[in-house]
Formats: C-alpha cells, sequence, structure tokens
C-alpha cells in the first residue's frame, strides 16, 4: 500500500490557529495515533517533514510508517492521550501521556511533550518529541479503553493529573 498522498492533499483545520481549531487539531492527531495505524498516522505530514523522535529521525513517509511498525509492535495495548499546550500561527505545543506495556508484561507510562509546525494546506512539517518513559504497575494504569479512540468522556490529561 502506499504511504504517500497527493502533494495538494488539504487537512482541516488549517493555519493560522485559534483555541479551537488547535485543540482539534490535537485530538485528530490523539485519535490517528490510538488507531495504531503507521499509514494513516504519515498521511498526515508533508512529505518533506522533519521529525524528531527521542534519539530517532525518521525519513520521509515509508520512514515513519517503518518507525511506527516497530514502535508498535514493541508499545503493546497502546493507548494515548494529548492535550493543547499551547498555539500560535502554524505552531502547536502539545503535552501527552500513553500507556502500553511490552512482550514480558511490564508496563510504562511515557510522558512528554510535541512542537508542531504545519504548512499553509494543514500537515505536519515538522515534529519534534521529548519523552520520558516510568515503569508502572498494570493497578496503577489510568488509560482503561478498549483499543481505539479515546471515548469523549474519558477524562483528558488535566483531569488525571500528573
Amino acid at each position: 500500500m502506499p504511504t504517500t498522498g497527493p502533494s495538494d492533499e488539504v487537512r482541516p483545520p488549517l493555519p493560522p490557529f485559534n483555541r479551537d481549531t488547535a485543540t482539534r487539531k490535537v485530538r485528530m492527531a490523539e485519535d490517528a495515533w490510538n488507531s495504531r495505524d503507521p499509514v494513516r498516522v504519515s498521511l498526515a505530514y508533508t512529505e518533506d517533514r522533519r521529525w524528531r523522535n527521542r534519539a530517532e529521525f525518521p525519513l520521509g513517509r515509508d520512514g515513519v510508517v517503518a518507525f511506527l511498525t516497530r514502535k508498535w509492535a514493541r508499545e503493546l495495548d497502546y493507548r494515548l492521550v494529548k492535550e493543547l499546550w499551547a498555539h500560535d500561527g502554524n505552531r502547536i505545543a502539545v503535552r501527552f501521556t500513553y500507556e502500553w506495556h511490552d512482550d514480558a508484561g511490564n508496563w510504562f507510562r511515557s510522558h512528554g511533550n510535541e512542537n508542531w509546525e504545519f504548512d499553509d494546506l494543514g500537515l505536519m512539517r515538522l515534529r519534534f518529541a521529548s519523552i520520558n518513559d516510568q515503569p508502572i504497575h498494570e493497578a496503577d494504569r489510568r488509560l482503561r479503553w478498549p483499543l481505539g479512540p479515546r471515548p469523549a468522556d474519558h477524562p483528558g490529561l488535566s483531569d488525571l493529573g500528573p
């Protein structure tokens, strides 16, 4: 399956962002990542986008697909919550938490921040993520919903606490 879309694809909401459109863009990204579909996620980015995810710098949409395929093969039962931190023009800052376990059953809560920049068509051209992992017990999980998008009535990060 090809991982590239048409170069003139438009991905609303478009910059410049206000609080409402930035919040919607963040939720759309969260839903895409919770799908754990690497191709779907990759189509939100420009062909020439720049990424930093921890110490990895995936190249092109195919690089994003390969990176996410490896990630979700290792990070099992992945569930993510993102929250708008700030926005200005074509930039959005996000904080997030996700929970996952490895193939040995060890659970983790990963916390981080992302800085995003979008082109005029609403595609993300820059994504810089800083992430820290915290071992947790399964009983201490906070993100408990069936795999897929977070239900609308599930608490967000501000409600869940640190």
